[in-house]
């Protein structure tokens, strides 16, 4: 069986018009009947940074959680997000993400990767006092297109760095997309038994014809969980590539359902779903 962490913040964040509140929480509420393990579906960081993200707690006013054993992850990029998100009982995950290329730290959190280190211990002190989890993201996990130093044996040792502070849930990025199937099967194939106490997951960007490349290669390495999103909205805004965006939830499932792996969702919940997303996507461009 195979876990799926739907990603409608990952998804929507790049949309420069706003989608209002209550669609965003609409579409959420559907994704929370579907099944997944875990939704990204928000943000705590700042506004002017990501305008889409702003109304996360309202957003989380407005979910129905009764019925469901879906997670909420928040991202968050510092420790002024990490204890906005602790605020919220309904917030499970927290998120940081911590590159192996300096150049895409600072861009992204306007810090190093010596003092991003630092936050993830922070951020790690933190969450055990609040009953969280912290999810560290190895961006640029399989390859750099800034020209900082990229190997497996770099992103194996940051992948240590982090496991020793005690944090079981790293995920692995395909930050812009260039990653290809022999660099996802070679870092996977060591850090997984290398690591035996930590859960790898892979945040893959995709085009639409190097998917299934990609994803096989992390699952016959032994990756059990996936991040994606429903119709491959989305994706990383500083990828050269337009055709290049968020790995499909359903050609995931497509996946799945040719290997017989299964995925425990909910599948009619999940067609009102992607129904749902063509209206929230198409209609907020």
């Amino acid at each position: 069986m195979i876990h799926i962490t739907e990603c409608p913040r990952d998804a929507m964040q790049g949309i420069k018009e706003f989608i209002p509140t209550d669609i965003k929480a609409g579409y959420i509420n559907k994704l929370l009947k579907v099944g997944f393990d875990v939704l990204d579906f928000g943000s705590f960081v700042s506004p002017y940074a990501i305008p889409q993200m702003k109304d996360t707690p309202l957003v989380i006013s407005k979910l129905d959680l009764s019925t469901t054993q879906t997670k909420l992850l928040s991202i968050v990029a510092n420790m002024r997000g990490a204890l906005d998100a602790c605020f919220f009982d309904e917030v499970s995950i927290l998120g940081f993400p911590f590159s192996v290329s300096e150049t895409f730290q600072q861009r992204n959190t306007n810090s190093s990767i010596e003092q991003s280190l630092k936050t993830v211990e922070q951020m790690k002190n933190l969450c055990d006092q609040r009953g969280k989890t912290l999810l560290v993201y190895l961006s640029m996990g399989f390859g750099n297109p800034y020209g900082d130093a990229w190997s497996p044996e770099i992103v194996t040792n940051w992948a240590n760095k982090i496991a020793e502070m005690g944090i079981k849930n790293i995920a692995l990025a395909d930050t812009v997309g260039t990653a290809n199937p022999e660099d996802i099967k070679n870092v996977f194939s060591y850090l997984i038994p290398a690591l035996p106490n930590v859960e790898f997951g892979a945040h893959l960007h995709t085009k639409p014809n190097d998917w299934q490349t990609k994803v096989d290669a992390a699952y016959t390495a032994g990756c059990l969980r996936f991040d994606s999103a429903m119709k491959g909205f989305g994706g990383c805004p500083m990828a050269d590539d337009k055709l290049t965006g968020n790995f499909a939830t359903e050609n995931l499932l497509a996946y799945c359902q040719q290997n017989n792996i299964e995925t425990g969702l909910d599948i009619p919940a999940f067609d009102a779903a992607m129904i749902e997303a063509q209206s929230v996507f198409v209609g907020h461009n």
